[in-house]
């Protein structure tokens, strides 16, 4: 194996471990603000764990984050809740930095 061959394999393994922390950083900030979203939603227990998982699933329907303001933006608006979307992105950009250096903590 040359010199290069390694370099290209040790960088496709970078990007792929990369790619990795950034999935896990963005399913754990999106349970956190499930949870958020559930305690202004008066959730509590299980019922505010069942949430935060709705919101986790809720990133799946398309790329990026705009599929996840919208649950919890119409979930407010169904409960009659008053939350500005800057407030919900400000959320989420909080706790998108505390699931990574959870995650990076090993937690």
């Amino acid at each position: 194996m040359t010199t290069f061959d390694q370099r290209k394999d040790a960088y496709e393994n970078k990007f792929a471990h990369d790619e990795e922390l950034r999935f896990k950083a963005t399913a754990r900030r999106n349970k956190l603000l499930g949870l958020w979203a559930a305690e202004k939603l008066g959730k509590s227990g299980a019922e505010a764990d069942a949430y935060a998982k709705s919101v986790v699933v809720a990133d799946f329907e398309e790329a990026g984050e705009e599929d996840v303001v919208r649950k919890v933006k119409n979930d407010f608006a169904l409960a009659r809740i008053a939350v500005a979307d800057a407030e919900i992105r400000t959320v989420m950009s909080e706790l998108l930095i505390k699931a990574a250096d959870e995650i990076q903590a090993g937690r």
